[in-house]
């Protein structure tokens, strides 16, 4: 059974556009901006898949996806991806 998956595409820094799955997507109270979290499935040296994450406007007015600006906003999105990871291995999904 295939799962329903989210799609983006982007535009990567050789202008080529590259298809993205969306891993998930949130809202964060503490710096009030919306963040998506995506990869394009390919892996770094260790093997790791690489995730990407922006923030974007969820209201879809402005399909453009913004930079992560600040460290703040990283620990944030760094915090989640920790969690969930965490869950999906405790629960063995």
């Amino acid at each position: 059974m295939e799962e329903n998956k989210s799609v983006l595409t982007i535009v990567n820094d050789d202008g080529k556009e590259v298809e993205c799955e969306v891993l998930f997507t949130f809202d964060s109270d503490e710096t009030k901006k919306s963040y998506i979290v995506y990869t394009d499935n390919t892996t770094d040296e260790s093997g790791s898949t690489k995730v990407y994450a922006s923030t974007y406007d969820p209201t879809g007015k402005d399909s453009t996806l913004g930079p992560i600006e600040s460290e703040k906003e990283w620990l944030v999105v760094e915090n989640i991806l920790a969690s969930i990871q965490n869950k999906t291995e405790t629960t063995g999904e």
